[in-house]
């Protein structure tokens, strides 16, 4: 029982890792050399590789892609904090519905602001051949089931002595 509370801990910190480090690099998106990510736009100057960065655009889909990473985020942690205070609190035989339904909202929460950010990327930077999405993209796609799989393993979870 100890190896799989620390297998489900293990997972639940790996979707946090996943989720901030998504949120915070600048590789969402890779124009000809220029780095983009929900705050900042990035390109290198010249052959001394220094780095000139500008905000991002304050479009209404980019903020709410912001938020729905920003929500992601709080759910993830509230619900590591919530299965912490359950696993001293909660009742032999109980399950952790609350732990699962706040990482299952964080989840869905990183799958809405990356679907919007799949389909409104054009409207911010012009498509071209040189266009692709970057590595913190990606790792966000991945935190989605990895969230969702971790929620639904804390629903299925019982409290046993």
């Amino acid at each position: 029982m100890l190896l799989l509370l620390l297998g489900i801990i293990v997972l639940h910190v790996a979707v946090l890792v996943l989720l901030f480090v998504s949120t915070i690099v600048s590789q969402w998106l890779i124009v000809n050399g220029r780095t983009a990510d929900l705050w900042q736009n990035c390109s290198t100057l010249g052959v001394s590789s220094s780095f000139q960065c500008v905000t991002s655009s304050t479009n209404e889909w980019l903020q709410s892609v912001q938020a729905m990473m920003i929500l992601s985020i709080i759910f993830s942690v509230l619900s590591l904090f919530l299965f912490f205070c359950q696993l001293f609190t909660l009742t032999k035989g109980g399950r952790f519905y609350i732990t699962g339904i706040f990482q299952i909202l964080a989840g869905l929460c990183v799958m809405s602001g990356a679907a919007i950010f799949t389909v409104r990327h054009t409207d911010w930077q012009p498509t071209t051949s040189d266009t692709s999405f970057g590595f913190a993209y990606i790792l966000a796609w991945v935190a989605f089931p990895l969230a969702v799989i971790s929620g639904v393993i804390y629903v299925i979870l019982r409290k046993r002595e």
